[in-house]
């Protein structure tokens, strides 16, 4: 049984039914679900008897009949990274690996699942997206595998891996001439003429449950406790404050006791609208242009800014702002330590990470998890150039004597 009442809005607390709805007609604030934790009968033995996808943790998510996709999205590995902890000089890192998600590759695919399951409840027939890549990339997947039309709508500077990753998938592509701030708001106006159901905009009310589950599987898999830190990184801003939302869920109804994360906002120097609002000791983000590589992550007007603001510091967390020479160098990092590629929003949040260990705002001795959110393998201009080149060697088997002799003698 659902345990989903109504919509709410997150800054006047002025109530919405459980339509397309996102925004208060009252303040504009975001609106959410609100749910009965009284009737949810969760136990830690019931969950874990479940598949291992994002819906074993139904009861807390906003849909009211059966999941309709994402039955294999979700419970990524968070892998325990013991030769990056060393370089590091920490005790006990983790890095939760959406990199690997299906079947997109990104944490996306989270978000997607819940939002196209609410969708079609709401009877949309047509799905779509503002998107920087990745969102694209999982809308098209998930309306592919339900047979739903699908139009995505992306800035015309995507990387070719990222464009590639949706037109395979055969939806409408509409490559927009400008930023994603410009992006989104064509969408706003189309959904609000068409009717379409864009996952990030008149769905977003239910779209952004779905990174709960990002917070969720972290406690179920460091063994029911809370980490003391989480370091994710922040572009339009639904990650970061629902991963602390679904901590605080699980400690409601007594799956999980202790005191909650500090959480840790990561974003790329050339796009920092919420870590400098942090550091100015303001709620609301001034917008930005972006300039950065990291272009999954280049949303210059987060739409929950003010959330990511209000829950890092409300976990006394901080931000911190990385340059595109620190991102490519932690992706290099990442991958050299413990064999995990990711895109530049990645190595934004390792780099971050690094940042924050180095000058003790992260304590060395304490757990500390690095959200990865999407996969190196969509973004490799990044670093190309910047590796070492192949060995070329003839069939011969001399030449290769000679090349490891050689090698020798230089060692």
């Amino acid at each position: 049984m659902s345990a989903l009442v109504g919509l709410q809005c997150h800054l006047c607390k002025a109530t919405f039914p459980l339509e397309a709805l996102y925004a208060c007609d009252r303040c504009l604030g975001p609106l959410e679900p609100v749910y009965d934790y009284a009737a949810v009968r969760l136990t830690r033995e019931t969950i874990e008897r479940r598949p291992k996808n994002l819906w074993r943790y139904r009861e807390l998510l906003p849909i009211v009949g059966e999941p309709r996709t994402g039955f294999n999205s979700g419970f990524t590995p968070l892998v325990r990274c013991d030769r990056l902890a060393r370089r590091l000089g920490v005790s006990e890192l983790y890095i939760k690996d959406d990199s690997v998600n299906h079947p997109s590759l990104s944490y996306k695919d989270r978000v997607v699942s819940v939002a196209a399951t609410r969708a079609l409840e709401l009877g949309f027939t047509v799905l779509a997206c503002a998107s920087t890549g990745n969102l694209a990339n999982s809308v098209a997947a998930h309306a592919a595998r339900l047979g739903v039309e699908c139009c995505v709508f992306i800035p015309d500077n995507l990387e070719a891996g990222k464009l590639i990753g949706s037109a395979v998938y055969n939806p409408t592509i509409l490559a927009i001439a400008g930023n994603y701030d410009d992006v989104n708001r064509l969408c706003s106006q189309v959904g609000d003429r068409y009717g379409w159901g864009f996952v990030n905009i008149n769905l977003r009310s239910y779209y952004a449950e779905g990174a709960k589950t990002f917070g969720f599987e972290i406690v179920e898999q460091l063994g029911w406790r809370f980490p003391k830190h989480v370091v994710a990184p922040v572009a339009g801003g639904t990650l970061l404050p629902r991963i602390l939302r679904g901590f605080r869920e699980l400690r409601e109804i007594g799956l999980v006791t202790g005191d909650l994360p500090r959480m840790y906002a990561a974003q790329a120097a050339g796009c920092a609208p919420v870590v400098r609002a942090i550091e100015a000791g303001v709620e609301h983000p001034e917008p930005v242009r972006p300039d950065t590589i990291a272009k999954s992550i280049a949303i210059g007007n987060p739409a929950d800014g003010y959330q990511v603001v209000r829950s890092v510091k409300a976990t006394g967390g901080t931000g911190a702002a990385v340059t595109d020479e620190q991102i490519v160098q932690a992706i290099r990092l990442l991958a050299e330590t413990e064999g995990i590629f990711t895109e530049p929003a990645g190595g934004t949040t390792m780099a971050a990470a690094i940042d924050l260990i180095s000058r003790g705002v992260i304590p060395r001795d304490e757990p500390t998890v690095i959200c990865v959110t999407g996969n190196g393998y969509k973004t490799t201009e990044v670093i190309a150039g910047r590796l070492a080149e192949p060995v070329h060697l003839s069939r011969r088997f001399n030449d290769f004597e000679a090349w490891v002799e050689s090698r020798q003698a230089i060692a």
